[in-house]
């Protein structure tokens, strides 16, 4: 066992450096942006929205690039896993525009899960927000993170999704945050989202 607070390492002569602070932040992605480090087409990714951090930050996830909203970032490996291990079930809640209403079998439909790829979503939560002839806004939670769920579970149903926001993951919340901005996660944050990761019953 090695305290990184008292102890020098060296290895084959050299001695090693400390090893850098873990960072977590929660970004507000921008449409138009990839959830990548870099991209071959030359498109906007997230990994130019998190240079003014002072180390290289990662995504947690992924957000597509039509969607916006929260993003979390870190350069703990660990952390990262535990937020995105499928057995964790780790809510996600996304408020989304619709171009036409909702109705409740559909909402129900939504909720039961719809097959994808050969597999059944697993059960979501639905709240319709507020609904006219031409625009329903929806929140929805979802427990899995596959590729583009909520457009692909949507386009199922019939719907087209004109705006999508993630706005919360398990505790952390967007709030305030304008696209493009980022604040780091608190102690309290980071300590209610691990509590949420081992027990995820209590969620």
């Amino acid at each position: 066992k090695v305290d990184d607070r008292r102890d020098v390492i060296h290895v084959r002569g050299k001695k090693l450096g400390a090893a850098p602070q873990s960072v977590y932040i929660a970004l507000h992605k921008p449409r138009g942006y990839i959830t990548t480090m870099s991209d071959e087409r030359g498109r906007k990714c997230v990994e130019e929205l998190g240079r003014s951090v002072g180390v290289p930050v990662y995504p947690v996830g992924r957000l597509d690039k039509d969607s916006e909203g929260l993003l979390l970032m870190t350069n703990d490996g660990d952390f990262s896993n535990a937020v995105m291990h499928p057995t964790h079930h780790v809510p996600k809640l996304y408020r989304v525009t619709l171009r036409s209403p909702m109705t409740e079998e559909q909402k129900l439909k939504f909720e039961e899960g719809i097959v994808l790829d050969g597999r059944r979503t697993a059960p979501a939560l639905v709240n319709i927000v507020s609904s006219v002839a031409d625009r329903c806004v929806v929140e929805i939670t979802l427990y899995e993170g596959r590729n583009r769920q909520i457009r692909r579970m949507c386009k199922e149903l019939g719907y087209q999704v004109k705006q999508l926001r993630r706005i919360r993951i398990a505790n952390i919340e967007l709030g305030k945050l304008k696209p493009r901005e980022y604040r780091r996660l608190t102690e309290q944050e980071l300590e209610m989202l691990y509590s949420k990761v081992r027990n995820p019953e209590g969620i």
